[in-house]
């Protein structure tokens, strides 16, 4: 046979050849398609729930402020009640519902164990932790609904990726990351902010390869959140800026008081074995049903004394307080700052970052006074977002959290340079981040689980053990201690240092 006859073969083999390479690649492989679809089906899912619990919450609160609006008398019956009957409901099988549900995210993002993902993610504790936030709220509770939409995200697209062949520990994780970010993005309608905060809060890093699954995610979420609800900001749009000059020291006062502040409250919520914070959470684990109703007792006491409307979120004081209505009480911010600790040492499901956003708003309305000149808005912002980044110690999440949510891109830098202070001032009270010192505490129960059983049993159980540890999980409990090492000394850790956790 000829040369010129070998060239046609020779022609067809290599078209084959790159058909067939072509067919193999990402771009048309039928698991990547099917991991696609389910991302696409799961982010969609993601969004509705989000879109729902959110509405389901705002219900919920209205018909408590109804209630109180006509006899306020009636928190002093409801609250302790509602606080009481969530510590019984997870004192068992609903036990991982506890906390913002962000730290539950964390952890089981980092450990790979298929027992430990299921006792966190699973479908259960996701509605379980929707309808417990949601009984919080009804009952007045300080509490908000993103932490656990972030939870309810991971839990959803993690059982769904599991339920269709996805359970390898590294896919597992994708779906883990990607259903936290697109929970985030749908329960605030911020895109960019889902993505920051997966790389910075959720994973600590930055993937090449998971990039196309977080964009994809948060789209689809962002998308089904703008379809229903339409191209809303959280907070409406604020047309505000801080020109150089003097106004800048309110970047620097925010920074630093708000971010002192944050730090506070995350060193008061971390668990701790000495001091008063010790004796908190011992009485807590002794009587954790009376504790919790001692708490929302208290959260009343505070409200009624103070004629300040501290149950819920804190959303309509923060937006009034941020259109520079004058109705607010002046000691709002602090007000609401015991009132969010008395409701997180409850132990009872709800997250941290809407009322953290009205205690900064609250802060930011006394910082006013010593700023004249700047516009009372634009300080009233930095401290939210100063206080969110104290907080979280995540300053990026903060940043694009806080321009997102008013619509604003002129803030951006005063907004940066106030969270990375904040960030840095935080630090002198809480040497770790709250979501992560959280998670790892859970972390820590697991690995203390699996060593008690491992010792208990034979080499031969060693396996069995190391399953059998979901039917006792370890999940974020306010009252359990820490190691002192992993709380930074302080002074005034005594018992008139309110600090406990």
């Amino acid at each position: 046979m000829s040369e010129q006859d070998d060239e046609p073969a020779r022609s067809a083999s290599t078209v084959t050849g790159r058909l067939q390479q072509l067919a193999s690649s990402d771009l048309f492989s039928p698991v990547q398609w099917r991991r696609r679809i389910l991302f696409w089906g799961g982010a969609v899912l993601v969004g509705l729930a989000a879109i729902g619990f959110a509405r389901a919450a705002d219900w919920a609160f209205e018909v408590f402020h109804g209630v109180v609006t006509h006899n306020r008398l009636w928190a002093f019956l409801i609250t302790p009640v509602t606080f009481a009957l969530l510590a019984w409901l997870t004192e068992g099988a609903l036990r991982p519902t506890r906390g913002s549900g962000i730290p539950q995210a964390i952890a089981a993002l980092k450990i790979e164990d298929e027992g430990f993902r299921q006792s966190l993610l699973s479908l259960r504790v996701a509605i379980g932790k929707m309808a417990l936030t949601l009984a919080a709220l009804l009952g007045g509770a300080s509490v908000g609904r993103e932490g656990p939409t972030v939870h309810v995200g991971a839990g959803l697209l993690y059982s769904l990726g599991r339920r269709f062949g996805f359970a390898e520990p590294a896919a597992a994780g994708r779906f883990i990351l990607a259903g936290a970010a697109a929970g985030l993005a749908a329960a605030f309608n911020t895109p960019l902010a889902g993505i920051v905060f997966a790389i910075e809060e959720m994973s600590g890093s930055f993937e090449h390869r998971m990039s196309g699954i977080l964009l994809t995610a948060v789209f689809v979420a962002g998308l089904v959140s703008l379809g229903i609800l339409g191209n809303y900001a959280y907070f409406g749009h604020f047309d505000i800026g801080l020109p150089l000059g003097k106004a800048w020291w309110a970047v620097l006062a925010t920074g630093i008081v708000c971010g002192l502040a944050g730090g506070l409250f995350a060193r008061l919520i971390l668990p701790h074995d000495t001091g008063f914070r010790g004796f908190v959470g011992r009485l807590r684990a002794r009587q954790p049903i009376v504790f919790a109703a001692a708490c929302g007792l208290a959260l009343v006491l505070l409200s009624q004394l103070t004629h300040t409307g501290l149950y819920g979120t804190g959303y309509a004081q923060a937006k009034d307080i941020l259109e520079g209505h004058t109705g607010t009480v002046t000691s709002f911010g602090v007000l609401k700052f015991l009132g969010n600790i008395a409701s997180y040492w409850a132990g009872i499901p709800g997250g941290i970052f809407s009322p953290a956003l009205a205690v900064g708003a609250g802060l930011g309305n006394n910082l006013c006074a010593i700023l004249p000149g700047v516009d009372p808005s634009a300080v009233v912002l930095l401290a939210m977002a100063a206080y969110l980044s104290g907080v979280t110690q995540a300053p990026l999440t903060a940043t694009v959290i806080s321009m997102e949510l008013t619509a604003n891109q002129q803030m951006v830098l005063p907004i940066m340079a106030t969270c990375l202070l904040a960030r840095a001032t935080s630090s002198l009270l809480s040497r770790k981040p709250v979501y992560r010192a959280l998670a790892d505490k859970l972390i820590e129960g697991y690995e203390r689980e699996l060593a008690r059983r491992a010792a208990e049993s034979s080499p031969d159980d060693e396996e069995t053990a190391h399953a059998a540890w979901t039917e006792s999980p370890m999940v974020e409990d306010p009252a359990t201690p820490l190691p002192p090492a992993d709380q930074p000394p302080h002074p005034s850790d005594s018992p008139t240092d309110q600090r406990p956790s």
